[in-house]
């Protein structure tokens, strides 16, 4: 895994330098002039703990909790203050853990976001399905939130056991969908599971859309080396045969696909935290994306608010990207959305993506991965498996690398991926 991303890293880089971390980060961010900035909250906090999930999270405690919620207000306001105006942005996500444990305070942490940036593409929260309920709901709508993704995982009784999941009460989950509408309500799936066939995600997609989805999220499941599960990734054919089957049968739907894993069925449903061009993280594990700089916030939550107690950036580690490995970054994940707009990376870089990487724009089109309309590279299917193939190999070799390491090292020294 180490070597196909190593040489793929060198090629496109046209460097054998790695992506070095290391401890030292900026205080003041430079985030003021960047475009399509998006922001991602962070709350760490669930009620049990999935044996699969890779996340940063920690068993709720309501007073760990109630410091934690103190601090990342902190954290907000110190970013927030280092620009003289309200900054523009695209979005703003919730993630986890479940952020719903901290539903009394989000209008909270809403309105400490708003006092320094303008929210332009709407607020989207993460929520376990046993958090769907009609007040809950309401509380989150009357805070300003748009959009919301819940974590179904699986409908199947089978994969639910397997996954250490309860089941999910449909009827109830459906009834409060209905009763407050979201602009998004997507559904997450896991595929690629032992024995998994495309008749079980068949059923679960049907069953999302009939029951208050309109998007849904089909993520592959990804065999961490520190998580406890004891489940074993799909081999790479049966997971090929699946993934074109599913993502045939969405479009045979007449659903649009969103990205390489998600599809809607509404034109304006969509729910992805990722594809942004830059992006400023808050909270313990978040990440942040600059135009020069990425840096992740130290995985410890006892760390993290002794830090912002200091009035210090809880930052564990920070990589100060080439132009190359910028452009690798940039494109790895555009390609996510299956398209990459050669005006957009010209505005970006100030220069042509055919002048920085014609040669493999040129394969990827003669291999069938690629294909042009205008400044549009589209991803065909068999580009999207490959994407998806590769981002495995990524996962496991740069991921499971780094997150492994800073699950048991609130500030580690120095990383080399």
């Amino acid at each position: 895994m180490g070597t196909i991303t190593n040489l793929t890293r060198m090629w496109m880089t046209r460097s054998r330098k790695p992506f070095v971390f290391t401890n030292e980060f900026d205080p003041q961010l430079p985030f003021e002039a960047c475009e399509n900035l998006g922001l991602y909250v962070h709350i760490p906090f669930c009620r049990s703990i999935c044996n699969f999930c890779p996340y940063c999270k920690v068993t709720y405690s309501k007073d760990l909790c109630s410091r934690y919620l103190d601090a990342l207000l902190k954290e907000i306001h110190m970013t927030g203050e280092q620009t003289d105006t309200k900054k523009r942005v695209t979005s703003l996500y919730f993630g986890g853990g479940s952020p719903a444990l901290a539903a009394e305070r989000l209008p909270e942490i809403i309105e400490a976001v708003r006092q320094h940036f303008i929210i332009s593409e709407g607020i989207g929260v993460e929520l376990h399905p046993e958090d769907v309920t009609v007040p809950l709901l309401q509380k989150l709508k009357n805070a300003g939130v748009t959009k919301i993704s819940i974590g179904i995982q699986s409908f199947q009784k089978k994969y639910q056991t397997l996954l250490g999941r309860r089941s999910i009460d449909l009827p109830a989950m459906h009834g409060a969908l209905k009763a407050v509408a979201f602009e998004t309500v997507s559904m997450d799936f896991i595929f690629a599971l032992p024995n998994q066939t495309f008749a079980d995600l068949k059923t679960d997609i049907d069953t999302a859309f009939h029951h208050g989805a309109n998007h849904i999220a089909i993520y592959p499941f990804i065999d961490f080396t520190f998580t406890t599960s004891s489940l074993k990734a799909m081999k790479k054919k049966e997971k090929y045969r699946l993934l074109n089957k599913i993502t045939g049968y969405c479009l045979e739907q007449g659903y649009t696909r969103t990205s390489i894993w998600t599809f809607s069925s509404e034109k304006n449903a969509r729910y992805s935290s990722m594809t942004r061009d830059n992006f400023l993280g808050f909270g313990c594990s978040a990440t942040t994306l600059l135009q020069e700089q990425f840096k992740i916030n130290t995985f410890s939550v006892e760390a993290y608010c002794s830090r912002i107690d200091r009035r210090q950036l809880p930052t564990s580690l920070t990589l100060r990207f080439s132009l190359r490995q910028r452009m690798v970054y940039y494109l790895f994940w555009t390609a996510y959305s299956t398209q990459i707009n050669e005006a957009d990376f010209e505005r970006f870089f100030r220069t042509p993506l055919k002048r920085m990487y014609g040669f493999e724009l040129t394969l990827a089109r003669l291999l069938g991965f690629i294909k042009k309309e205008g400044p549009l590279y589209h991803m065909t299917l068999k580009g999207a498996f490959y994407y998806h193939y590769y981002e495995n190999f990524y996962t496991l070799a740069y991921i499971d690398k780094m997150w492994g390491i800073m699950r048991k090292e609130a500030f580690p020294s120095h990383i080399e991926l």
